[in-house]
């Protein structure tokens, strides 16, 4: 797995994440995103159209950064999921409580979630 992250101007930050998300990879993304986390307020775009796998430590390292980007006054967004990704949030429950977008562009504007 591979992730790499790019500042932006208005200080969201987009995180992409390419591979497979798994048990294996899964602290690599937690720790791109606990660097990212320590800021205020973080905005942060997760791009998954890059994941060709994901298990439930993939998810968690993203519900958990959901989670203390929220506690921190700020928000975690998901862009680009693929089938297979889109279909796992959706049958674990988690797309009502994550955001979930079809683009990075849509993720950092706020428009379009689904």
């Amino acid at each position: 797995m591979h992730v790499s992250v790019v500042d932006n101007a208005d200080d969201s930050v987009v995180v992409t994440v390419r591979g497979n998300l798994d048990i294996d990879s899964g602290t690599t993304l937690s720790t791109a995103l606990d660097q990212v986390l320590a800021k205020p307020a973080p905005r942060i775009v997760v791009d998954l159209s890059g994941i060709e796998f994901c298990d439930s430590t993939g998810l968690s390292a993203l519900v958990v950064g959901h989670n203390r980007a929220n506690a921190r006054g700020g928000w975690l967004r998901l862009a680009a999921p693929g089938d297979f990704l889109k279909h796992l949030l959706d049958t674990v429950g988690l797309t009502p409580r994550l955001a979930v977008f079809p683009t990075v562009g849509d993720a950092l504007t706020g428009r379009g979630a689904d």
